[in-house]
């Protein structure tokens, strides 16, 4: 951080303020504190009679592989918006969005996804400028090997069990960095 967007000054020093128990930048001019707090990622897990809809991405990060329609949470935005308007960004779907199903932390991005069960009313869809291509799947089709994401492998793979048990709690939990791969995997593949 380099200016205050409070006062417009220079002077930004890291320290822990009084009452607070982290490093924070503070302006030295004018004692505005700014807190950098994680980004809430929000999106639905889409579905229409026994199939799932997902998106293929056309932009990075992870271009050309599979995802749930998701993406940040604006600011003015609840969850349950934000939710239902990336589904329509990047599928072009409407939906009825249901209960949340996973919250996952990502800590080390500084990331949080929710993502809330939702049903399509009609198969109606479409790729938005996000998406290179939109699609239904059954279970047995998913492409597990060209999933975009950890939180959306985690998610569905849970979807898929907890539809076999006939029920669908909120899965909360959290997603540590991958550790390195082994110097002899590096560059393989």
């Amino acid at each position: 951080m380099r200016f205050c967007s409070s006062c417009g000054s220079a002077r930004i020093g890291l320290r822990v303020p009084d009452g607070d128990s982290l490093p924070r930048h503070v302006c030295e001019a004018c004692g505005e504190i700014h807190y950098q707090n994680p980004k809430v990622v929000v999106g639905c897990l889409p579905t229409y009679g026994e199939r799932v809809l997902m998106c293929l991405r056309a932009i990075e990060p992870r271009r050309g592989l599979w995802t749930l329609p998701a993406g940040f949470l604006e600011n003015g935005e609840t969850v349950v918006a934000g939710a239902a308007r990336e589904t329509w960004e990047e599928a072009h779907a409407r939906v009825d969005v249901g209960e949340l199903y996973t919250l996952i932390s990502l800590p080390h991005i500084n990331q949080i996804y929710m993502v809330f069960r939702a049903t399509l009313p009609e198969p109606a869809f479409a790729p938005g400028p996000e998406s290179l291509e939109v699609r239904l799947f059954d279970e047995h089709e998913v492409p597990w090997d060209r999933i975009a994401f950890r939180t959306i492998g985690r998610t569905l793979r849970n979807f898929f069990l907890d539809r076999k048990l006939g029920g669908f709690p909120t899965r909360v939990s959290a997603l540590e960095r991958r550790p390195p791969a082994p110097p002899e995997l590096r560059g393989a593949g």
